[in-house]
């Protein structure tokens, strides 16, 4: 687990580097990406009509840093989102908490689809609580779960702004302290797992179009189904939908829903629209 901190670490340091030294920069690097702080707050007062005073934050960084090269291409993508919120009297309480990074290697050999291999990772940034029972129960941590896929296969990728996968993926799941919930086999009742490893088929498609001149909308989909239930699917899909105001300022809703077995039966859905504050860094 130190080796994916370190990961982490390195493609920060890699991107703040070749932002601060762009004559070194290899012309086939090439960095993308911006942070940002949405923010909502609602104050009351001597107010007749009722309500509580709330405050909700949440800072985001989505970066890139792709090498495009011939035939070799090398894609790399983190997305960190990490929010809070504050009701009346209550104790903040957190809202956001999501680390997930990409990293996908394509050799092209002049086909319509190109052999790629693929790594994707997925945890929290800090601690995350279930408040729906009283007291709050902690449910996850940083790298606790961690799950860990790598894909090997097939991409088209010849348009612009779109690309579809499709291959074997190998799925791990590192638990620790809460095992029990992620990675422990209820076959096994005199021991508790913190490792779980599923293999399947996996397939990702991504699509990015910039429309009216301001507005700009992303989508990734990822699906992985097990190869021992094959009706079972683990899905991942986020949308993205940011309108500019001007160069600071801009208005975006996020759609994220997630269906996957080994967190919950039920499928996530996570819906925000903020008006916020991002800065482009490349």
């Amino acid at each position: 687990m130190k080796i994916i901190r370190i990961l982490l670490i390195t493609f920060l340091l890699t991107i703040t580097i070749m932002a601060q030294d762009e004559e070194k920069k290899d012309t086939l690097w090439t960095p993308s990406g911006g942070i940002g702080l949405n923010l909502s707050q609602v104050a009351f007062e001597n107010w007749s009509q009722g309500g509580e005073n709330s405050i909700a934050f949440t800072l985001f960084t989505l970066l890139g840093l792709d090498y495009i090269g011939d035939p070799w291409k090398w894609k790399n993508m983190l997305k960190v989102t990490y929010g809070r919120t504050k009701v009346g009297d209550q104790e903040y309480r957190t809202n956001d908490n999501e680390i997930f990074f990409e990293s996908l290697l394509i050799y092209h050999v002049n086909w319509e689809i190109s052999p790629y291999a693929g790594l994707t990772a997925r945890t929290a940034v800090t601690k995350g609580f279930d408040y729906s029972v009283d007291p709050a129960l902690q449910i996850v941590d940083f790298l606790d779960p961690l799950y860990l896929t790598q894909g090997l296969g097939f991409i088209y990728d010849k348009l612009e702004n779109f690309s579809f996968r499709l291959g074997v993926g190998f799925k791990q799941t590192f638990a620790k302290d809460f095992s029990p919930r992620y990675t422990d086999d209820p076959e096994t009742p005199n021991e508790v797992e913190d490792f779980k490893f599923e293999s399947g088929i996996e397939s990702v498609t991504t699509y990015k179009v910039q429309f009216l001149g301001n507005m700009e909308y992303y989508t990734y989909l990822r699906l992985f189904g097990r190869f021992e239930d094959i009706s079972v699917w683990d899905v991942r899909w986020d949308n993205l939908l940011v309108a500019k105001i001007n160069d600071y300022f801009n208005v975006n809703f996020n759609l994220l829903l997630i269906h996957d077995i080994d967190e919950t039966r039920r499928t996530q859905i996570k819906e925000a629209l903020q008006l916020g504050v991002s800065f482009t860094l490349f």
